[in-house]
């Protein structure tokens, strides 16, 4: 690749030489005198001055285009996509038995603070190769391009083309940000899994911090979303993994979750086959939370998040942050996830061993847990049994209560483990648990 590079360049300057030189011969070539011709030479001359002049700046342009991707081409095995978008590591070129090519995917628009979540990505990536950073930009907003551009070749810069008004019900007026939002979101992922072909991407947006096992984490849950197809994502996102109700001490702690958590998830090709087709024109998170997307799958979710979000101003206008976001905890300590069997987590093998600790586990009242009682039972279990109950418990005891088709924020089977006053608590249905109502949300 670097010997393309270089005859493109070498064919550049020489397009340039040919038109300097053909320039000067007409400037300096004498005229018949009298003749109808020399009359109108100097307009001819100015027509053409101009057009060379037009012709030099796409020259220098295309001269900028190559010295700004000649870095991403010497990384590039073989084309997958046109030329004028950014060249990436193709995703099928390495042997099979090598680490595969996962890119992170950072939705981008008019915040130029995501030089923090560029900066944290970039410092934590084992490699630049295995995981090529894209930053999709939306909105056009030039100080935020510039924040990007900034980072060269270490980022691959690639723009939503559309940023038309899109057409919406008159009720709906003031959510245009979320019809942007999943056009957005069809577009880029469409990039990434249908012109550049990678198998699998991490999805980021630019209000994410990331920790530093953020990367480990992701290529060690790759293989167990390959090999289940009971689940559908990995997310690094705890919706109640404020620091209070977390054990930091067990960072290594996964768990199943039939809440779609987003922010910063990995998915398959597979399943942008499946979603694509019928992407919605907005609100795309709930409506992956809806059963019609889910289908029973589950995602996998960690103990401690592996991202904390800074970005209280948005489309939501900071709904939940004061109140939870930002004070979830980011892990901090790095766990070898990839040396750790992480079989457990399969369908079968997780209930047989997480549904038994649950329900072995005391019952107690909501007023004893809030009074610190009964501290020498160790792990307890609260149980409810309708939607008040749970929406009750859940504001007395400082988790997220709100509910999507029914679906606790993580929880799995109806049930959501946190940390309450140091000590394990299982927010559980009863046993004989049937499945979601809908119409709880």
């Amino acid at each position: 690749m670097p010997k393309k590079s270089s005859w493109v360049l070498w064919g550049a300057a020489l397009f340039l030489a040919w038109n300097g030189l053909l320039l000067l011969f007409l400037w300096s070539r004498p005229s018949p005198p009298g003749s109808e011709a020399a009359s109108r030479l100097p307009s001819e001359l100015i027509r053409l001055a101009q057009d060379a002049e037009a012709e030099l700046e796409r020259q220098k342009e295309l001269l900028r285009q190559i010295h700004r991707l000649s870095g991403l081409w010497r990384l590039r095995r073989r084309p997958t996509a046109p030329a004028a978008s950014p060249a990436l590591p193709a995703p099928s070129s390495a042997p099979a038995e090598a680490a595969p090519v996962l890119p992170v995917l950072v939705l981008a628009c008019d915040r130029s603070t995501v030089r923090r979540c560029l900066d944290k990505l970039l410092r934590y990536r084992p490699s630049a190769r295995r995981f090529p950073v894209i930053v999709s930009q939306d909105c056009g907003h030039a100080e935020t391009a510039r924040v990007i551009a900034s980072y060269g070749d270490a980022v691959a810069h690639i723009r939503q083309p559309d940023l038309s008004d899109i057409p919406v019900p008159p009720e709906h007026r003031k959510f245009q940000g979320y019809y942007r939002i999943a056009r957005h979101y069809r577009w880029a992922l469409g990039q990434v899994f249908r012109t550049f072909r990678y198998r699998a991407a991490i999805v980021v947006e630019d209000d994410l911090e990331v920790a530093p096992d953020f990367f480990e984490y992701f290529e060690a849950a790759l293989p167990l979303l390959r090999q289940d197809r009971t689940l559908w994502c990995v997310s690094a996102w705890n919706d109640n993994g404020r620091e209070q109700m977390v054990d930091a001490s067990q960072a290594e702690l996964l768990y199943r979750t039939d809440f779609f958590p987003g922010l910063g998830w990995l998915l398959l090709a597979e399943l942008w086959d499946e979603l694509e087709p019928k992407w919605p024109r907005a609100f795309w998170d709930d409506w992956m939370r809806q059963p019609e997307q889910r289908r029973g799958r589950s995602c996998v979710r960690p103990e401690v998040s592996r991202t904390v979000t800074f970005g209280r101003k948005g489309v939501s206008h900071g709904q939940f942050f004061d109140q939870y976001l930002k004070f979830i905890k980011l892990n901090d300590r790095f766990v070898p996830f990839t040396r750790l069997d992480l079989s457990y987590l399969k369908k079968d093998e997780y209930e047989r061993s997480f549904l038994p600790r649950v329900y072995s586990a005391p019952e107690v009242r909501v007023e004893e847990l809030q009074g610190n009682r009964r501290r020498e039972l160790g792990a307890v279990r609260l149980q409810y049994s309708g939607r008040d109950a749970f929406k009750a418990f859940a504001k007395a005891l400082g988790l997220m209560d709100d509910l999507k088709s029914g679906v606790p924020r993580a929880g799995y089977r109806g049930i959501v483990s946190f940390v309450y006053r140091g000590r394990r608590v299982y927010l559980a249905p009863p046993q004989d648990w049937t499945g979601y109502d809908p119409t709880w949300s």
